[in-house]
């Protein structure tokens, strides 16, 4: 059964949750909000899932229960979350740029702001999600700070590092993490079909790799029925990762 690119990127988000338990999961964009479900359905079933205001759902969409405000904060700022953001800039040590391109004081383009970028890296994990891999993207540094990196937490000390976890960067080349000495992005995995050669071109700083890079996971028979008839029957992941 042949996998289109988009269902690899769709396992690819899903594993982000593997083995965190029941933690709040916060997908922001299409194939991460596919891959959450799919993990909820298969091997993360702890995961909590909520509408977007206040109230629990299941992967199906149906209500489980209501979320105070007051609750989403304590899960939000005690470690009890893992979102997946977008990015339209990131340097080596994972800091993040959503707000605006150019310089702060008169920019080329804004983009949608700071937002809860800070707080979300510096309260609880965090993975990000890349549709376009491209140096505009992944660049030696970023134009504002919005999302925490490594570097900085380490700077700022054990009140931003206490939570402070960046788990994965999912692209529709690759899967990269920061497993490495100095904290700095690596290739994880290799989407079938792309070169570590074409990663690395497309990516505007030095990027680390072992020495021979797995290819990321084939989604089972099971899986790829949950996102082809279950999740997504409407194909919407063909749209953010086009075949």
């Amino acid at each position: 059964m042949e996998v289109s690119r988009a269902e690899y990127c769709v396992l690819a988000c899903a594993e982000v949750w593997r083995g965190e338990g029941e933690v709040l999961a916060s997908p922001m964009g299409t194939v991460p909000a596919i891959g959450a479900r799919l993990a909820r359905l298969t091997f993360a079933p702890e995961l909590l899932l909520t509408d977007g205001e206040a109230l629990l759902v299941d992967a199906a969409g149906a209500v489980e229960g209501w979320l105070p405000f007051r609750r989403h904060l304590a899960w939000v700022t005690g470690g009890r979350r893992h979102v997946m953001m977008g990015a339209a800039q990131l340097d080596r040590w994972g800091n993040q740029n959503i707000s605006c391109i150019g310089d702060w004081h008169r920019p080329a383009r804004q983009l949608l702001g700071v937002r809860g970028a800070p707080a979300n890296t510096v309260n609880h994990a965090t993975s990000y999600w890349v549709p376009r891999h491209s140096p505009r993207v992944f660049v030696p540094r970023v134009d504002l700070v919005c999302g925490v990196g490594y570097d900085r937490a380490a700077a700022a000390g054990p009140a931003v590092t206490r939570f402070h976890r960046i788990a994965r960067v999912v692209t529709d080349l690759a899967v990269l993490d920061f497993e490495t000495p100095d904290r700095t992005l690596r290739v994880r995995s290799l989407h079938p079909g792309v070169t570590l050669a074409q990663v690395r071109a497309a990516t505007g700083f030095p990027l680390a790799a072992p020495d021979r890079v797995p290819a990321t996971r084939e989604p089972s028979a099971a899986e790829l029925r949950l996102i082809r008839e279950v999740i997504d029957p409407e194909g919407k992941r063909n749209q953010e990762v086009p075949g």
